[in-house]
């Protein structure tokens, strides 16, 4: 005999679709740059698993010591700034380009993204 729990029907009204950006999602007042801290970073990691860097070799690249690794590596970015983060992609090789485009009138105000090829 089936539980009566799995034989109920979700409603749809009870879901929230989200923004796209969590921290936003969660209140946060500096949600476009966490969201962008968040993406950088993401980034940054990505190119150092794949060059297969140890955390040590990672550090002497982008001139820090290996704690602010292993911090990054957690995403614990509240001691990096975003120009920072992307200074960190250029000495692993990475160009980043920032692109200002004009918002869509369907939207009240511009954002920040960030993307990553």
């Amino acid at each position: 005999m089936a539980n009566r729990k799995t034989e109920m029907a979700y409603d749809d009204e009870s879901i929230t679709r989200g923004t796209g950006n969590v921290f936003a999602d969660l209140g946060y007042s500096d949600a476009e740059e966490r969201q962008t801290k968040l993406r950088l970073a993401l980034a940054i990691n990505d190119v150092i698993v794949g060059k297969q860097l140890t955390q040590v070799a990672a550090a002497e690249k982008l001139g820090i010591n290996q704690p602010k690794v292993s911090a990054l590596a957690n995403y614990k970015l509240d001691g990096f700034s975003v120009e920072r983060l992307m200074t960190f992609l250029t000495a692993l090789g990475r160009d980043v380009k920032i692109v200002i485009t004009e918002k869509p009138r369907s939207r009240p105000v511009g954002r920040i993204s960030v993307s990553a090829l």
